[in-house]
């Protein structure tokens, strides 16, 4: 029996919508953000690259153990008190402070780590925005599909009771549910969408299958590209981009690391204290030694100038990331400027909020034989296309922010309602 309720226990998140009831999360874009700081799996797992680098320099800083053999023991030869036997203590001492050179390259490597878990930060929230985004587009625009198709619904369930009472046309009857057709069908491709979104967005909260999450709309003020500069914004990304930091943290890396193969030229030495009974002249010796390797053959130049080329080679990648780091912003800056135009034009065109009052109001016309069915379905593709219009402005502007933020690798002050 206690097999059973762990087998359910196990399967129970992966169970059909009939086993388990689904259930909607209501977030704001603000609480996403927040939920997927606690939960990303990935971040968690990126922490514990900068642990194990904690690791390393613990590591590094550690002295290499004594060495203790026994050697020439006799069991056979003389009396017990007679027996041969010789006992050796080593420890290596390491020179031209190795150990400290390797400590501070082992410090740079941690703070690469760090700089990695900032820049999956970094990718991974403008990820998850762009998601949000999406989410938040195809939320609304479902509802703008909803509303001609239960417009429409009410207006064929009406003509239906026309046509039976031979007042119209059932050609014309033929012509709507065509129509209706054609918005079950893009209401059921919105619904597919909304699924791909649904998926990356739970992915990235770690949230589980049977739960829904249902984005909040918010009325932000995006900061006017008036109050922006270009040169504000490229110096802001040389100081807070994670992957230029890295690079620079990259050519000391390189840095450290030459020094430290250049100081592996210099031989450790090691001193050894020794006790040999009945093994030569005297019944008892005591001895001490000193070891070293000769620099003759090998004096750890391959490493040395591997290193050296390394430190050349981080030069001139950084130089390159800071150049497509320039244009990047060139490039996002741009197209926030225009995404913020065209969203402020569609604010100010007044047409688009009077578009839901004259929904009923067109199919009512209709009815009564004011305009003509021409003119009625012209009306339900000139208000899909505006509202449209409206939600993908909106939709764009956001994009182009979060694009702007990545590229500058800083978040850009905004307000909100």
């Amino acid at each position: 029996m206690r097999n059973y309720i762990v087998y359910f226990f196990i399967i129970f998140p992966f169970l059909p919508c009939s086993a388990q009831e689904k259930q909607t999360l209501k977030l704001t874009c603000w609480q996403v953000e927040n939920l997927f700081f606690q939960q990303n799996m990935l971040l968690i797992a990126e922490q514990m690259n900068v642990d194990k680098a904690d690791a390393s320099i613990l590591q590094a800083k550690l002295w290499d153990n004594p060495e203790l053999s026994v050697e020439q023991i006799n069991f056979w030869g003389g009396a017990e008190k007679e027996k041969q036997f010789s006992i050796e203590l080593s420890q290596l001492f390491v020179v031209a402070r190795k150990r400290s050179k390797l400590v501070a390259r082992e410090k740079i490597s941690k703070e690469m780590s760090v700089t990695e878990m900032k820049e999956l930060i970094r990718s991974l929230i403008t990820e998850l925005r762009k998601s949000v985004y999406e989410m938040q587009y195809l939320q609304a625009f479902s509802r703008t599909v909803y509303n001609r198709q239960q417009s429409l619904e009410q207006l064929i369930d009406t003509y239906r009771k026309q046509v039976e009472a031979g007042n119209m046309s059932k050609n014309e009857l033929l012509r709507l549910q065509s129509s209706l057709l054609e918005i079950e069908n893009e209401a059921n491709e919105l619904e597919t969408a909304l699924n791909e979104q649904q998926k990356n967005i739970k992915s990235l909260l770690c949230l589980d299958t049977y739960i829904n999450v249902e984005i909040l709309p918010d009325e932000t003020l995006f900061t006017s590209p008036e109050h922006l500069s270009q040169a504000d914004l490229m110096e802001q990304a040389l100081q807070s981009r994670p992957d230029l930091e890295y690079l620079q943290l990259e050519k000391k890396f390189h840095e450290k690391s030459f020094i430290y193969e250049k100081s592996l030229a210099v031989p450790d030495i090691t001193l050894s204290a020794n006790y040999d009974r009945y093994g030569g002249v005297w019944k008892d010796f005591v001895g001490v030694g000193i070891s070293f390797n000769l620099p003759f053959l090998n004096r750890n130049q391959g490493n040395i100038r591997a290193a050296k080329i390394s430190m050349q080679q981080s030069e001139y990648l950084f130089l390159q990331k800071m150049k497509v780091v320039q244009h990047e912003i060139t490039e996002a800056f741009d197209n926030y400027c225009r995404a913020y135009k065209l969203y402020e034009k569609t604010k100010a065109n007044e047409f688009i909020f009077e578009l839901d009052n004259m929904l009923e109001t067109c199919a009512r016309n209709f009815l009564n034989r004011n305009i003509s069915m021409l003119e009625y379905l012209d009306y339900m593709e000139a208000y899909k296309n505006g509202m449209q219009t409206v939600l993908i402005a909106d939709k764009n502007l956001r994009n182009c922010f979060a694009e702007l933020q990545y590229v500058t690798g800083n978040e850009i002050k905004q307000d909100n309602k």
